[in-house]
């Protein structure tokens, strides 16, 4: 039997219909607000709708009411005709991340309006999961796999959260609330490698993020910890007293308990830094 060939143009070459489920949803809130559906980049580039877009993600699957998104958008100076333009922004975001026109994730649900998105597929979800993980992990002992949670969690970011969105005041407060969780995910991540033995391999990144924290007590504690583990005690106590003197030159404030043990710690040859 021969194979039958189809030349341009036949009407036998039309292919046929995929059974493929499409693709779905997937956001970015982690750095610059993207929005990924059929493999095209759909968020808008207009402020108003990009900050609209934005409200919408941070409670994927969930109403969001008509009153929060006028406060986040225009805080206590609303248009008079407040509800018909922020219709006018809902109907263009509407189009603009369905321009097929087929129903759209965009919905309409009394009292305001929702994004039909899979809360696992926001980049925000999987932070939080890991951040979870890399916990859990840590206070069963298992440091090395708690250091791989905390880092691939902290791999997810590509900048300031909704770094190319104009916040309003609950936007704002909500990118407040993710920097502080990053802050807590790096400080366990830093940890879990110090406890797993690579406090050497962590002493370059604990000097960059010390110098860019000058206040930062936690992560000067790490690097005094590090260095100290890594019989560099003279490094450690100079770095204790570097730290001392700019919080009480410039804060009027001394280092915190914990500091304040560690470097008694360092200068008691007989008690070794943990």
């Amino acid at each position: 039997m021969h194979a039958m060939t189809i030349e341009p143009g036949d009407t036998a070459a039309a292919p046929v219909a995929s059974n493929r489920e499409p693709d779905p949803v997937r956001a970015r809130l982690l750095g610059p607000l993207e929005l990924h559906a059929g493999g095209a980049d759909r968020a808008p580039t207009t402020p108003k709708l990009l900050q609209l877009l934005a409200m919408l993600l941070i409670r994927p699957g969930k109403t969001v009411h008509v009153d929060s998104l006028v406060h986040e958008l225009w805080n206590d100076a609303p248009p008079r005709s407040v509800r018909r333009t922020l219709h006018t922004y809902v109907h263009h975001l509407r189009r603009h991340l369905d321009p097929g026109g087929d129903g759209g994730i965009l919905v309409t649900g009394p009292p305001g309006f929702r994004l039909d998105v899979d809360p696992a597929m926001v980049d925000v979800s999987e932070f939080q999961r890991l951040h979870r993980l890399g916990r859990d992990l840590l206070d069963e002992g298992d440091n090395t796999a708690a250091a791989q949670a905390f880092r691939t969690a902290l791999d997810l970011w590509s900048g300031p959260p909704l770094a190319n969105i104009h916040c309003g005041p609950t936007l704002a407060a909500y990118t407040v609330y993710l920097l502080e969780h990053r802050r807590n995910a790096r400080d366990l991540w830093i940890e879990a490698e110090i406890r797993s033995g690579r406090h050497r391999e962590m002493l370059g990144v604990l000097r960059s993020l010390a110098t860019a924290n000058p206040f930062d007590e936690t992560l000067h504690g790490q690097l005094i910890r590090a260095l100290g583990l890594s019989g560099r005690r003279s490094d450690a106590l100079a770095a204790y007293h570097w730290l001392r003197t700019r919080l009480e030159d410039e804060l009027g404030v001394e280092p915190c308990a914990e500091l304040r043990e560690l470097h008694r710690e360092l200068l008691s040859e007989g008690n070794p830094i943990r």
